[in-house]
């Protein structure tokens, strides 16, 4: 098992899971059951950091809501001391101020996040997106309390900026960012300089591109309207698939030439693009999670990364949600 440090001393394996999709985002829950065995095997493979978040609910067949951090919590429990496990806050879904960082939320939110999880402590708390009504040395102040109380190891940022990261860091240094990044959006490159100085990681969210970049989706795929996010993604278009066909194209050529799938090929990029990268790939299939782990084993040379990088900028591929061209 390959493992690479954040920040100071946060230790994690080289792939991390993202263990959102499980209740959010990706459809209706899945089984509880089903997902622990996914979980447990996780763990078994040599996954360390598992990334949750209190806003990552959904609602069962029964109408109740599934917590993640309630189904990561449980899972987890028998491996604590093995593993880390990130959770964020600050984003409320439909709520009146859908971003609250105001220190007294955070209070609450870290009260509530370690009841779910069922833990007394957590190694990695992000403010989930930032607040513009508070200040980042507010944020940054309340966080370094909380690592003082001891209930939480390490804080970080999500979908930061350089100047709110660097307000931020002065007062309570960050470990580790989590933005999203992959081979369809790299506009957060531009913060690698200001990482490498301040000793922050990056975590990266939707390493494949909220998953289009596994190769396991075709032009004319459905999905189902209202819970599952892709029914409205750009790259889920047919003209979305339309337009990257050249670069998926490409990804299968280099994949193949390098014995490993598209999903690993477009991890092992970035996982060899810099020592302090951390995907946090997910998937409630279990063949899924044994693929993304190995992709910590393929190497790729920098000279071959930096090939990979001029095809990309040639390619210029069709903006993913969530970037400003998708």
């Amino acid at each position: 098992m390959k493992t690479r440090i954040l920040g100071k001393d946060l230790e994690v394996s080289a792939v991390s899971f993202g263990c959102m999709g499980m209740t959010h985002a990706y459809g209706a829950p899945s089984d509880p059951v089903e997902m622990t065995r996914v979980l447990h095997a996780a763990v078994d493979m040599g996954y360390r950091m598992f990334d949750t978040a209190e806003c990552y609910t959904g609602i069962n067949e029964d109408g109740t809501t599934a917590y993640n951090e309630e189904l990561v919590g449980a899972a987890l429990k028998p491996y604590r001391h093995q593993v880390k496990i990130a959770t964020k806050c600050g984003v409320y879904f439909g709520a009146e101020r859908p971003m609250d960082s105001r220190p007294a939320s955070i209070r609450r939110a870290i009260e509530g996040s370690l009841k779910r999880l069922g833990t007394d402590y957590i190694d990695l708390y992000y403010q989930h997106r930032i607040d513009p009504e508070v200040e980042p040395e507010e944020v940054a102040g309340v966080m370094g309390e909380l690592m003082k109380e001891g209930k939480i190891l390490h804080w970080g940022i999500s979908e930061t900026n350089e100047e709110y990261l660097r307000r931020a860091h002065a007062v309570t240094p960050v470990t580790a960012i989590q933005n999203r990044y992959s081979m369809m959006a790299r506009e957060y490159e531009s913060l690698f300089p200001v990482l490498e100085e301040l000793g922050v990681g990056l975590v990266a969210f939707s390493p494949l591109a909220n998953g289009i970049l596994s190769d396991a989706y075709k032009a004319g795929d459905k999905f189902e309207e209202g819970v599952d996010f892709r029914s409205h993604m750009p790259q889920y278009t047919p003209e979305g698939f339309e337009a990257n066909k050249a670069l998926f194209e490409y990804i299968r050529a280099l994949s193949s030439e390098k014995n490993c799938t598209p999903a690993q090929l477009s991890l092992a990029w970035m996982i060899c693009k810099k020592p302090w990268i951390v995907p946090i790939p997910g998937s409630r299939k279990l063949h899924r999670v044994k693929e993304n782990f190995e992709a910590g084993s393929v190497e790729l040379s920098a000279e071959e990364v930096a090939s990979i990088d001029e095809k990309l900028n040639a390619l210029n591929p069709s903006g993913a949600y969530g970037t400003r061209r998708g």
